[in-house]
């Protein structure tokens, strides 16, 4: 069962149902008069709050920021429009209405309340009529506060006072906070492409210059006189025809390619960090108290500022 305490927390906060649609925000909690334990808490839905549902809060459970109960969103905007009085209870016809439209067995929540023990009337209220040193409606005067419209619960609970005659068993709580929620600005990084590079390989054909040393021969006549020895030496007839062939070489350039590895060439990326400026629009609450003294301010965290009453 949830506390009066994470109930009252809950306030101003978003009110979900079990399969995690949001309903609306919770704007008031309603106590058992007898118990003094959350039992409904109105839920501002539609269009900018302008409808209240009220939903049972009992089994109602606190999940994060939200507020989670175990009723269909559908449900609770369906549920009965009830009227509160000006003390800010609810009738007992109209608690009756919003138990019979939740499935709620009026007759069992009227005996747990009124169980004695633990959260029933008995526990509760003896222990206070020992520290005040009242006693409580009795008798006849009982059974007249329950034929004058006071609930069966107020009737029935010893250490009622007279003043509870004719009001409920439930009456709204009140609470003196107010949440005040701003945005606040997270910023990150994302990675996005901004281009590609790639490498292409081509051929291209250049003309290179290059100076060869090449030999050929040439021919020419030497002419030396012959001696006696050699005329000696010489026979036959000395005066014939013949005929003597030399053969001429030359050199020439001859060009030959080969492929060879000159260098390796890769694309390599860096990272440069640079600082960028980045702005944004946020939405902050601001609270707005009037004060008895005829002056008004605005709450912003810890600062006050004051100014004088409009006029």
């Amino acid at each position: 069962m949830i506390t009066e305490q994470q109930a009252r927390s809950m306030l101003h906060h978003p009110v979900h149902d079990a399969e995690g649609n949001k309903i609306g925000k919770a704007d008031h909690m309603f106590l058992d008069d007898v118990t003094g334990k959350p039992e409904w808490v109105s839920v501002k839905t539609g269009w900018f709050g302008a409808s209240e549902s009220f939903v049972p809060i009992r089994d109602a459970r606190v999940v994060g920021d939200h507020l989670e109960v175990p009723y269909p969103k559908e449900k609770v905007k369906d549920a009965p429009l009830v009227d509160v009085d000006s003390s800010g209870h609810l009738s007992k016809i109209e608690e009756r209405r919003l138990r019979e439209h939740y499935g709620i067995a009026w007759d069992e929540a009227w005996k747990s309340a009124n169980q004695p023990g633990e959260g029933g009337w008995a526990h509760r209220d003896a222990g206070a009529a020992g520290k005040t040193g009242t006693t409580g409606l009795t008798g006849t005067a009982a059974a007249a506060g329950a034929t004058t419209g006071a609930t069966t619960r107020a009737a029935a609970t010893p250490g009622a006072t007279a003043s509870a005659t004719g009001r409920t068993g439930l009456h709204r709580g009140q609470s003196d906070t107010m949440t005040r929620s701003e945005e606040r600005m997270s910023v990150g990084v994302e990675r996005y492409e901004t281009g590609h590079a790639k490498l292409h390989k081509y051929v291209v054909t250049e003309e290179e210059r290059q100076t060869v040393p090449v030999r050929h021969e040439e021919v020419h006549i030497e002419r030396e006189p012959i001696n006696e020895a050699d005329r000696r030496a010489m026979s036959g007839d000395p005066i014939a025809e013949a005929e003597y062939e030399v053969t001429l070489h030359a050199e020439r350039p001859v060009v030959r390619t080969e492929a060879v590895p000159v260098e390796r060439v890769r694309l390599v990326t860096e990272e440069r960090v640079e600082e960028q400026t980045v702005t944004g629009r946020l939405r902050k609450e601001r609270i707005e108290a009037e004060l008895p003294d005829g002056k008004t301010g605005q709450l912003r965290g810890k600062e006050f500022r004051g100014t004088e009453g409009r006029r």
